[in-house]
């Protein structure tokens, strides 16, 4: 099974983190927010599978394109 990286859409900060590395997750579910200009960012996931590696926590600033988690 392919692994599936959820990367930052733009530059901000972790505002909130909704999963922990081995958690089940499922596909369209919330794992993290990310605030950028002022406005909060729901980032998803874009498959089910379970959590492999968390790179971020609240208050990380993240660059666009920045890899935040991976999905097994």
């Amino acid at each position: 099974k392919m692994s599936t990286e959820i990367v930052s859409p733009m530059p901000g900060t972790i505002f909130q983190v909704h999963v922990k590395e081995g958690d089940d997750v499922v596909e369209g579910q919330e794992l993290l927010v990310l605030e950028a200009m002022k406005m909060e960012n729901p980032i998803v996931a874009t498959s089910a599978g379970k959590v492999k590696e968390l790179q971020v926590k609240v208050d990380d600033k993240v660059a666009a394109k920045q890899l935040l988690l991976v999905i097994e």
